[in-house]
């Protein structure tokens, strides 16, 4: 993944920009060196055609995508579009990470959780490693450092 060569990505929503679709992209925006493109396009509503043309601009945005982000807030809202979008998805064997409702005040649906590959909290850090596995197959384990006060490599300190 490189600037020349970001990694595609969508995220379910209902052709407008909810909190939760606003928030996955301003948190990617925070991640150092991680450069991705939105194919999610919310302002892309059909003018006329009603759900077939809803459907087929849908499927489109998935197919350009890499990865896809399944928000189980719209889920709540709008279950049989999602379920559509995440069908997509599968037919054109994208790859499905869900993200925890934000604030942890209710669970992802089975029916979400089942079809994704990841289940991840809202954290900058665990969106851009999911889509770089998910997307890319790419390793990102990480290490955390942490620093104790008072203490060393060699145990308590004086």
């Amino acid at each position: 993944m490189s600037e020349k060569n970001p990694i595609r990505v969508f995220a379910t929503h209902r052709f407008e920009e909810s909190d939760d679709y606003l928030r996955i992209f301003e948190f990617l925006e925070g991640v150092d060196r991680f450069y991705y493109l939105n194919v999610s396009k919310p302002e892309n509503i059909p003018g006329a055609g009603g759900m077939q043309a809803i459907k087929d601009e849908l499927i489109q945005q998935i197919k350009a995508c890499e990865a896809v982000f399944v928000l189980p807030g719209l889920y709540e809202q709008e279950q049989e579009l999602v379920d559509f979008m995440m069908d997509v998805a599968d037919a054109n064997k994208k790859k499905m990470i869900a993200v925890r409702p934000f604030g942890g005040v209710a669970e992802v649906p089975e029916a979400i959780v089942s079809r994704c590959k990841e289940v991840i909290e809202w954290n900058d850090r665990e969106l851009a490693d999911a889509l770089r596995r998910q997307a890319r197959g790419e390793d990102t384990a990480r290490w955390e450092v942490l620093d104790f006060p008072g203490f060393d490599a060699d145990g308590p300190t004086e």
